[in-house]
């Protein structure tokens, strides 16, 4: 089983965290946040409990968050075989990130990109090695989604890429291979979905709610786009947009200002409480009175 560094400890970090420890690997869970890590932690072990009760298999959280170790300091991951990526889709950060990890991890491991758009190639010229640079777009939630799509940049070896493929195998996950591209396969089609269903609301065509409902009933999607962006995360959605349109510099790209509202507002979803819905307990999800707040703000602004 390999030693794997995970940087980043939101939603998708901690999820390949997870997802890691419980196939028997060795993790080191970096996060700049104290906090961060700490919540993580916390949300790992209650998803550990709760796996059973959602439909997932029994899980030891126990025996997970032995084979976790969490910090601050990159130093944690010096001895890595493999380090998982996972902060903010923001270029400036990731190039900041790069450039501070690289020579901290040991000559020989592999870097993971886990990005929903940036190319893979662009990434790796941040390294000293981008023959042993690998994409893997992993889906949310990590534990239960059971594929990814795996994207090798120009100079990716292929020793690296199946060394990542059989990583990949130990947690469970079918790798799809995708071509080095903006937005992949996934993420090309979903964000220009998403952000029109978001046109949609913020022109007043239909709620959230209708979009979503047209979506399940006529097409039997077992969520909506806009559940789907609230599950992702709408901060996550923005940037992701963002980066096709400035990548393609093609106006149907465009963000929708209602996403860029929602962000600023602090309505990202599932994980702050508020999104498109208003999230209750766990399960529960009714249309967000705050969200249709932030409709007649973005129109105002």
């Amino acid at each position: 089983m390999a030693h794997v560094g995970v940087v980043g400890a939101g939603v998708m970090g901690a999820g390949v965290a997870q997802n890691l420890a419980h196939s028997g690997h060795s993790v080191a869970l970096v996060d700049n946040d104290p906090d961060a890590i700490e919540q993580a932690l916390a949300g790992i072990e209650t998803n550990c409990r709760m796996s059973r009760l959602l439909g997932g298999p029994e899980i030891d959280a126990g025996e997970v968050l032995a084979r976790i170790q969490g910090g601050t300091d990159l130093a944690l991951l010096a001895e890595a075989e493999v380090v998982i990526e996972n902060i903010t889709e923001n270029w400036e950060l990731k190039r900041d990130l790069y450039r501070e990890m690289d020579p901290v991890v040991r000559p020989d491991a592999v870097f993971v990109a886990n990005t929903s758009a940036i190319p893979i190639t662009r990434l790796a010229s941040l390294t000293r090695r981008p023959r042993q640079f690998v994409g893997v777009h992993f889906m949310n939630p990590v534990p239960m989604k059971p594929a990814v799509e795996l994207i090798p940049g120009h100079h990716t070896s292929p020793v690296a890429l199946e060394r990542v493929r059989g990583l990949l195998s130990s947690m469970g996950k079918k790798a799809i291979d995708v071509n080095d591209a903006c937005g992949f396969v996934s993420n090309r089609v979903l964000m220009l979905t998403v952000n029109e269903a978001a046109c949609l609301v913020y022109e007043n065509v239909a709620t959230a709610e209708t979009v979503d409902e047209v979506f399940r009933s006529c097409f039997g999607h077992p969520m909506g786009p806009l559940e789907t962006a609230d599950l992702i995360g709408v901060d996550t959605i923005l940037y992701s947009i963002e980066v096709l349109y400035e990548h393609f510099a093609d106006s149907k790209y465009r963000p929708c200002p209602l996403l860029k509202h929602m962000t600023d507002a602090g309505l990202h979803g599932r994980k702050s409480g508020e999104g498109f819905y208003s999230y209750g307990p766990p399960s529960t999800a009714v249309p967000s009175a705050n969200g249709h707040r932030a409709v007649r703000a973005a129109r105002a602004g």
